[in-house]
């Protein structure tokens, strides 16, 4: 009867595993086919499964779909480099026409922070209400959507989820109102609000001054192994 269970058990994992990798789509392949840039600066390539993205200016590399519910994996690596240099994942973003003549991203972001701060696997509202989670004390302007704060302590855990000069991995749940950000297998961010239900999803290069300037090329990131599933 044991032996039973246990062969029950094997295959009922098996088919689990199996229809969870079959609702994963990648969104990376050569081409960067399910993807778009909707900036007029910004470059992005893909070598050996992994986008490279540069640029002289605040960046997005943008999905052509838009998503509601679903679990997106990414894995980043930051450059090594003496300038400043930041990233993010953002989501369920929008759109809004720039004076410039071009569009750009606004909405949720995953913070990718080297910095001394810290705050990688927080939560930045990218060109609307600022930071999120955890709070800024002049730059967080959270409005009626913002429901609730359900991880609001930002502890030494969170602090040293992110591993300078490693690849890291984000998790991103969107189910309804209920966001979380992951880091590590790390629960960084757990807030509810109501302010977007559907978006794109977006990698992130912050510009590099030194391209701008000098035309170096060094200011780098990198992400792999992105993928999303769908929730109903």
């Amino acid at each position: 009867m044991k032996l039973v269970t246990r062969i029950l058990s094997f295959y009922l994992l098996t088919a689990f595993t199996q229809n969870a990798l079959a609702n994963t789509q990648s969104l990376i392949d050569p081409q960067l086919s399910l993807f778009q840039n909707v900036y007029n600066y910004g470059q992005a390539e893909v070598i050996d499964d992994v986008i490279s993205l540069n640029s002289t200016g605040n960046f997005f590399l943008l999905t052509k779909k838009t998503y509601k519910n679903f679990i997106l994996n990414v894995e980043v690596k930051m450059p090594s480099v003496k300038e400043y240099s930041n990233s993010g994942i953002i989501f369920r973003a929008q759109l809004k026409p720039t004076k410039e003549g071009y569009q750009e991203a606004v909405g949720y972001q995953a913070e990718v922070d080297p910095s001394n701060r810290k705050w990688s696997g927080g939560l930045y509202d990218q060109a609307r209400r600022e930071w999120l989670h955890p709070p800024h004390p002049s730059r967080s302007h959270p409005d009626h959507h913002f429901i609730r704060n359900v991880s609001p302590m930002w502890s030494a855990k969170r602090s040293n989820a992110y591993k300078s000069g490693e690849w890291n991995r984000y998790r991103i749940e969107c189910r309804g109102s209920n966001i979380k950000i992951y880091l590590n297998d790390i629960l960084t961010t757990h807030i509810i609000d109501t302010k977007d239900q559907q978006g794109l999803i977006g990698l992130q290069h912050h510009g590099s001054e030194e391209l701008r300037k000098l035309g170096k090329t060094n200011n780098i990131v990198r992400f792999r192994n992105v993928t999303v599933k769908e929730l109903d």
